[in-house]
Parts: structure tokens; sequence; C-alpha cells
């Protein structure tokens, strides 16, 4: 009998584990958005505090205007705060600081 119990409560205390980080789990998925009049050439994200910017997510790629892109930003840190830096074909760039990806679903640049 003692068994069993010891049984049940280790199943449960498991399964309540699993469920527990489960929920604590933030989804980092942000939707980066290009509402400027200018073909985005580069986006480089890095968490807040970084002294120097991550690769290129965009890679070859352009993001034209009105387009969108998808861009997990989970870097196994745990970090929900991130710096968004984007690069356009004319040269210019803008920088978005402290962006609480945890929270935030969709970024739009604009001019």
């Amino acid at each position: 009998m003692f068994v069993m119990r010891s049984l049940v409560l280790t199943a449960v205390l498991g399964i309540a584990a699993t469920v527990s980080s489960a929920a604590f789990a933030a989804d980092r998925t942000v939707t980066v958005v290009n509402k400027t009049k200018t073909t985005m050439s580069a986006i480089y994200a890095s968490s807040v505090g970084a002294r120097t910017w991550e690769e290129d997510i965009l890679g070859e790629d352009m993001l034209e205007p009105g387009e969108s892109v998808d861009i997990d930003m989970d870097d196994g840190s745990g970090a929900c705060r991130f710096d968004l830096k984007a690069e356009f074909s004319d040269g210019s760039n803008t920088i978005q600081q402290n962006l609480n990806v945890c929270k935030v679903g969709e970024f739009t640049f604009t001019e």
C-alpha cells in the first residue's frame, strides 16, 4: 500500500512539474513588420545589455515595404528583453530598445 501511494505521489508531482514548466515557458516569436517606404536589408537582435549585435537575421533576404517576417527570439538564455536594429537599403537604420518579446507578438518599424 505504501509503495502504491509513493508511486502515485511521484507521478502526480512529475505531472505538476511538467505543467508548471510549460506554463512558464514564454513564446518568444515576434512578427517584424516593415511599414516604411524603404526595403529593410538587415535585422539584428541582441539581448538588452549586450555589447554587440548578433548576426543578421534576414541573411541574404530583404524585407520589402509592407512585408513581415516571423523571428524566433529564443536564444536559450531565457531572456525576454531584446534590442532590435533594422538597416535599410538607403543606408539608414533604426533601433528599438528594450522590446519584451515574451509579451509582444508583433513589432512594426515605421517612419
